[in-house]
């Protein structure tokens, strides 16, 4: 059932107000990113084979079948929790992750984020 007009207003009132309220939490919750119910049920499906295979392995004393399976666990545990890779679910979305002052950070590796989390910090000890 769709929202109506008075409904519509007052959550954009309410989302309006949270996010000059609380700008870091907003930004938290805009980009969430939802779980792929298929990549999950995979990875779950993967797991239980693989904890299959490590079982019969130890109960056969075929060890190359134990190791199967434990790759194969590792391997649905890491198709559950990652998301997919390509450019599609990066930056992409409600307008990306924004600082205080309004500017996208740029898009660097590892060591640059971690620059730019310790430069945060710092300033905002500084205020």
């Amino acid at each position: 059932m769709p929202l109506s007009e008075y409904e519509q207003r007052m959550l954009q009132q309410m989302e309006q107000q949270l996010r000059s309220d609380d700008p870091r939490l907003a930004n938290t919750l805009a980009d969430r990113p939802r779980p792929n119910v298929r990549r999950l049920s995979l990875g779950i499906l993967l797991f239980l084979l693989g904890l299959g295979g490590l079982i019969g392995g130890v109960a056969t004393g075929y060890i190359w079948l134990g190791v199967l399976g434990f790759v194969a666990m590792l391997g649905g545990v890491l198709l559950a929790i990652t998301g997919p890779r390509g450019g599609a679910s990066r930056g992409g979305g409600r307008g990306g992750i924004r600082r205080p002052g309004g500017k996208v950070p740029p898009s660097g590796g590892f060591m640059q984020r971690q620059e730019d989390r310790w430069n945060r910090r710092n300033e905002e000890r500084g205020r």
